[in-house]
């Protein structure tokens, strides 16, 4: 949003200026505003009614913010394309590559002339340039989408008193005059004074210190930015956008970093370990390529020797050093998997797109990732489980039943008056009648609403009854006494005090009554039975019980300060009971079956609410959370007093056990997240109002309603459901799955490919001197590799399987004392199961294997069909394209298999992913055009059809032999703990007692033997495809005899 240009106002508009409201509201000084005539003469002077507010109108709307300027404030510019790029040209091995290029690139002009000699080092430059574009690209969408993502989070919508009627509009929307209500939980949204006294305000939003303010009629000046931390009320708004404190604030600070996501850190790790492994690799290989090129043992493709000692050229030598050191590092490039972070960016780009067109706003990324492994959660009943549309369907009043309890006439006419009273002035809600029309409007909290509608329904003149008396104060609903009250001052003087709440705990402090009669009744313990009867049938049937009572009070006595009334407990005894009515509140349609969905899943679900034990029950069990009254006992049932009496242990014991939580305050919601967390649990807790906000707060992911949630409610969270829907969180549970599923893909395709291009070049190497792809083709496998790889991986949908798996839950955290805990890690080998599953390296095995062992037969002159060894400078570009075509298309064809880890059907929903079949066919497309028409580029040969179908061949035999490798068994026990009993130097058998005398290297010094073997047969040039094969599986065998007797 841009800042609005704000004229001077003219005395013609308003009785005061900008400048003046500005003054007023940042020296907070009462005694000036008491020369304005308070808050009354502000309002008269900004043409504002304290009761029903501005206007509202277009032009009304237009002149304010003209004078006044609108609620908004000027952002600071985001990050542009150009710092996307140069912060990928900070990459030091893009600038290796870089550098080297400019280095080869002056070389060969200057040895062969512009003409034929810019192609080595212009073609490694211009693909590390491609690489550095797509990446900025990539980054920079990502960037955009989370930066709209934030403006959503920004766009508070909140009532305002317009014309009398409360309306629902943007933050942004606001202007000086409006008069806002504010209930425990909103956010000030501007500059402003209070209209009616008492509020509680904590501004350590604004001052740092989180200590609550208590605003009154000698202390009325409000600021934007701060919370609601007690009572309700009304405030003029007196400053706007840039001319308040907040706005100030926002206006100088930067947007919201890109948060690093718990899965992004884990992979950091992986990407460090491998990166280490990568970089030792490509060391070895940079240190033979250059022992064997100064010693004279590297051949040019004619066969002359590349360097001899006092006869080669000064620049003849730098150049070959420097095409050596180019391909080392384009090595690195390929064998570091720094992808993995971004593709967790991919990912959540995605998933937070297509959720946010379900209405699901993500307020911070790790959110998302973590409820696909929640295992718990823990849900408020109204207006999560229920739809938060109540209404009033049964009422006792005067001792009786009142069938239909919208009929009025059967309410004696004292008793009537008293309701009627104490319904329209003990509520924070509204009743509009708009003019000319016969309809009217309610607005507040749903239950306030129900009760307001049944005032009306007895025969309630809202606007008549509140101008029958005045409030003297008021005591705010409060979650932890369950009940709120009002004391009033009529026109004859005298005090009454009315008071609304929890049936059970109001009828508690009830001693009177007011029969059919009109005649005041003691609360004899009959009738105490029959009330609490009756409110427990209520229950039964799951209607939320709140009863009505009220006292009268001497004049004299009423509490002259804050402090006295804040310590009159006196007020809230010896009640006279008036009336106990039942609200309905329907569960959410298809509620039954979502909760059923969520525990097929593994994800337990919770409900805890603040309403009676027996009205919990019953919601508990048409919601399906209850399978029958039978389990509806202690501790699957337990009220909230209960629980909170319990020690640590004993909470932490019982808590697994719990299904239904009644009479919940929002410290006993608290004890229970606690509790499960504690277990292990990983738990979400959706809520929408104030007194959910702790265990929102503390839950691993908190869930708030965007429609009914309190402002507090939703700062409090991390993801919010704008639709209010309980259903929409099977939406969130299972993109949350796809994510780390889609990761798993992509890692195993990933390291496919780096291992096998890391095993290809180290062979190579130790055995010829030779590396048969070079720097231009490593850098498009690169881009194959992590950017669209992890496009076309990433962006998978979720299934239905995804639902039929448990959750991964919580990780155990490892000893942090242990020698090898850093190496556990970097490996992500932890308790639990890890990121790399048993299923994950048979895959990876299997590629690996057939893709190095047919390259290298390629390599060294494999008996394949229609090949044959041609020592000619074609014959050694032919082989080499055809090992870096087969090379490729092999990733083409694996990319397949990664879809479906441990599923046969690797096609199936492939038609539905557009965006991955268009990746697989440019990738296919740019293959061909670099094979056939950029061979000056990428040092590569035109092949023939039968070469290319040779070619096809070998990558489509990688579909066959994933299908194959599924069939082999995977133990249950992750690899992890192979490693951690190798790197503790200790073995274990099946029946858990350790042997001393068995050493656990057996079977790596049979591995390093073959390898060693290997070389020999490779650097001998007699080694054929069958012994490549051969040794590749021993090894396997070897393993997998080991892994049988682990199962």
């Amino acid at each position: 949003m841009s800042e609005t240009t704000t004229p001077p106002p003219t005395t013609s508009d308003f009785g005061i200026g900008q400048e003046q409201l500005i003054s007023l509201s940042t020296e907070q000084s009462s005694a000036a505003l008491e020369l304005y005539g308070g808050v009354v003469g502000i309002s008269n002077l900004l043409n504002t009614s304290l009761e029903k507010g501005i206007h509202g109108d277009e032009a009304d709307l237009l002149r304010r913010r003209r004078a006044f300027g609108s609620n908004n404030y000027p952002r600071r510019r985001g990050k542009g394309f150009l710092i996307f790029v140069w912060e990928a040209c900070k990459d030091p091995t893009l600038l290796i590559l870089l550098v080297s290029a400019a280095i080869l690139l002056a070389l060969g002009i200057k040895s062969k002339g512009v003409k034929e000699g810019w192609y080595d080092g212009g073609s490694i430059a211009f693909a590390a340039f491609i690489v550095i574009v797509v990446t900025a690209m990539s980054e920079y969408r990502q960037y955009v989408q989370f930066h709209d993502t934030n403006e959503k989070k920004r766009n508070i919508h909140l009532e305002v008193i317009r014309g009398g009627r409360r309306i629902k509009i943007s933050i942004y929307d606001i202007v000086v005059g409006d008069v806002i209500p504010l209930n425990t939980g909103d956010q000030v949204p501007a500059d402003g004074i209070l209209i009616t006294p008492h509020l509680a305000i904590d501004e350590s939003s604004i001052h740092g210190e989180s200590t609550v303010v208590h605003k009154n009629s000698r202390a009325p000046f409000l600021m934007s930015g701060c919370k609601v931390d007690d009572g309700s009320g009304t405030m003029l708004v007196i400053g706007v956008g840039i001319n308040t404190e907040w706005g100030l604030q926002m206006a100088i600070s930067s947007d919201d970093p890109i948060e690093e996501t718990p899965l992004q850190a884990r992979l950091n790790g992986v990407a460090t370990l491998f990166g280490i492994v990568g970089l030792s690799v490509t060391a070895v290989i940079l240190t033979v390529l250059l022992a064997r090129y100064f010693t004279g043992h590297t051949r040019n493709l004619d066969g002359n020797v590349q360097f001899i000692a006092g006869k080669t050229r000064t620049v003849d030598a730098i150049h070959g050093a420097v095409s050596i050191v180019t391909i080392a590092v384009t090595s690195i490039v390929v064998a570091v998997p720094d992808s993995l972070p971004l593709t967790v960016n991919f990912a959540l780009a995605f998933s937070l797109r297509k959720l946010m067109a379900s209405k699901i706003l993500v307020r911070k990324l790790f959110a998302c990732e973590m409820m696909g492994s929640a295992t718990v959660i823990c849900s408020d009943k109204s207006g999560t489980l229920t739809m938060n549309q109540m209404i009033v369907v049964e009422a006792y009043a005067g001792g009786r039943k009142i069938d239909p309890p919208s009929n009025g006439l059967r309410i004696s006419p004292k008793l009537q008056s008293l309701l009627i009273e104490g319904v329209a002035q003990n509520t924070n809600g509204n009743v509009y009648l708009p003019e000319g029309c016969t309809g009217i409007e309610i607005s507040g909290s749903p239950t306030e609403k129900a009760i307001l509608h049944w005032g009306v329904q007895i025969g309630m003149d809202f606007e008549a009854a509140r101008s029958e008396s005045s409030i003297i104060h008021m005591f705010p609903f409060n979650a932890e006494k369950k009940r709120g009250g009002v004391a009033i001052q009529k026109a004859d003087h005298e005090i009454h005090i009315h008071w609304k709440g929890a049936a059970e705990i109001i009828l508690a402090r009830c001693t009177w009554y007011l029969d059919t009669n009109d005649h005041l009744m003691e609360m004899n313990e009959e009738k105490m039975a029959f009330f609490n009867q009756i409110i427990e049938d209520m229950a039964a049937k799951s209607l939320r019980c709140v009863a009505i009572a009220y006292r009268p009070w001497k004049k004299e006595d009423i509490p002259v300060n804050e402090e006295q009334w804040a310590h009159s407990s006196i007020l809230e005894d010896d009640l006279i009971l008036l009336a106990i009515v039942g609200i309905k509140d329907p569960c959410r349609p298809g509620i039954k079956t979502t909760v059923q969905l969520c525990q097929n899943a593994g994800v337990k679900v919770i409900m805890f609410t603040g309403d009676n034990i027996n009205t919990a029950k019953a919601i508990a069990l048409e919601c399906g959370i209850l399978s029958s009254f039978d389990n509806a006992i202690e501790p699957c049932v337990i009220e909230g007093r209960e629980f909170r009496a319990l020690t640590d242990e004993q909470r932490e014991e019982i808590a697994e056990k719990i299904v239904v939580m009644g009479r919940s305050s929002p410290n006993d919601k608290l004890l229970l997240v606690e509790a499960l967390r504690k277990r292990g649990h990983i738990v979400a807790v959706i809520g929408d109002g104030t007194n959910d906000a702790p265990a929102l707060y503390k839950a691993d992911v908190g869930l708030a309603m965007g429609i009914q949630g309190s402002q507090i409610a939703k700062e409090s969270s991390d993801i919010i459901l704008m639709d209010d829907n309980f259903a929409s969180i099977l939406k969130v549970v299972k993109w949350g799955r796809c994510i780390y599923a889609n990761l798993r893909k992509f890692i195993q395709f990933n390291l496919t490919i780096s291992v096998t291009a890391l095993l290809i070049n180290v062979v190579t190497t130790l055995s010829s001197g030779d590396i048969p792809l070079n720097a231009v083709q490593l850098l498009w496998v690169n881009l194959i590799m992590d950017t669209l790889g992890a496009l076309a991986l990433a962006t998978e949908q979720p299934t239905n399987l995804l639902m039929n798996l448990p959750p991964v839950g919580r990780r155990l955290r490892i000893l942090e004392n242990s020698n090898t805990s850093l190496v556990l890690r970097w490996l992500n080998l932890k308790s639990g199961e890890p990121l790399i599953s048993n299923t994950m390296w048979r895959n990876i095995l299997i590629q690996v294997v057939y893709q190095v062992s047919v390259l290298l037969a390629l390599n060294f002159q494999g008996s394949i069909p229609g090949f044959t060894h041609d020592a000619t400078d074609h014959g050694i570009k032919l082989k080499k394209t055809l090992i870096f075509d087969a090379f490729v298309l092999c990733q083409i064809f694996n990319e397949f298999n990664a879809r479906k880890l441990d599923e046969f059907n690797i096609f199936k929903g492939v038609t539905r992913n557009y965006l991955f079949m268009g990746i697989i066919g440019l990738t296919v497309v740019l293959q061909f055009i670099i094979v056939e028409f950029l061979g000056k580029f990428t040092s590569t040969v035109r092949l023939n059809w039968k070469q290319w179908f040779i070619c096809v061949i070998i990558g489509f035999i990688s579909w066959p032999l994933g299908c194959f490798g599924k069939l082999i068994p995977v133990p249950h026990t992750p690899i992890n703990n192979k490693f951690r009993r190798i790197l503790h130097g200790r073995t274990q058998m099946q029946s858990g007692q350790s042997t001393t005398g068995e050493r656990p290297y057996s079977k790596l010094v049979i591995c390093c033997y073959l390898i060693v073997n290997l070389f020999s047969r490779f650097q001998r040039r007699r080694t054929s495809t069958h012994q490549v094969l051969y040794c590749s599986a021993v090894t396997c065998f070897v393993y997998y005899q080991d892994f049988q007797i682990n199962r």
